[in-house]
């Protein structure tokens, strides 16, 4: 792994972290991603829920190790397997081959991204209701010209999963040249927020962005788990707030309505 990648993540890496009860994350390796000459070291995470005893709801897998498959193990049994937006699902055939009975779920579009990767039978996330986990967590689909991506609140521990609708890069974690396009992107720590090229993707439907927002704030988040970068361990609501201001200036808003 070079310097840069190795720098960016979160050790100890592909182990079980405590986030909130009966949540879990995992920070994973870092990945590049980006357009040719700019890609970015992005660290990855994924959360795991455990909805009743046993069913374990895993959003956005990571690697998985033998060390971590025997962790997870003593939690319950992966029952659903979540690739959240069309850019998070390349480790989710690993997963569903360690667990054949579980159930991957694949937001929108995921198919088309992945090509020959996904070759098993899988459901769709393509609703904001009707799933087995909907007593214990809220599913919201936000959809933009580009993608879908599928929000997540585990009610009980009033806990928010995002993954790419913000994203929240620390500079002691970046090179100085990514710590620049990060500040310029809008998602540099502690200002996380939407990168402004998938807020372009947004242009067309700011309303129902802001309606999503709205709907997440109303449900009153402790925390917010993201993807990439440093998570929100409270204040989740405040940061929320923070985070899309700019979807809900009355400027913007006046605009679009005249």
């Amino acid at each position: 792994m070079s310097n840069d990648l190795g720098l960016t993540t979160y050790p100890p890496l592909d182990t079980l972290k405590s986030a909130a009860d009966e949540v879990w994350l995992v920070d994973g390796p870092a990945i590049r991603f980006g357009p040719p000459g700019l890609k970015m070291p992005f660290p990855t995470r994924m959360t795991i829920i455990r909805v009743g005893s046993q069913d374990l709801f895993v959003h956005s897998p990571t690697k998985l190790t033998p060390e971590l498959m025997a962790q997870v193990a003593k939690l319950g049994l992966p029952r659903w397997i979540v690739s959240p937006n069309r850019l998070h699902y390349w480790w989710i055939p690993d997963w569903k081959a360690a667990f054949p009975e579980a159930e991957a779920y694949l937001a929108p579009r995921v198919v088309d991204q992945a090509g020959t990767r996904i070759d098993f039978t899988h459901s769709n996330l393509d609703r904001d209701r009707g799933y087995p986990w909907d007593d214990a967590i809220a599913t919201l689909p936000v959809t933009s010209s580009y993608m879908t991506e599928v929000v997540f609140f585990h009610r009980p521990s009033r806990t928010l999963v995002l993954t790419d609708l913000i994203e929240n890069f620390e500079p002691k974690k970046l090179s100085l040249g990514m710590r620049l396009l990060s500040w310029l992107g809008g998602c540099l720590d502690p200002n996380g927020s939407m990168p402004r090229d998938m807020r372009l993707t947004f242009r067309h439907r700011k309303p129902e962005l802001r309606a999503a927002v709205e709907t997440m704030i109303s449900w009153g988040p402790e925390r917010i788990i993201l993807a990439h970068g440093r998570w929100y361990e409270r204040n989740g609501t405040k940061e929320l707030r923070r985070a899309f201001g700019w979807a809900h200036s009355d400027a913007e808003a006046k605009r679009e309505a005249g």
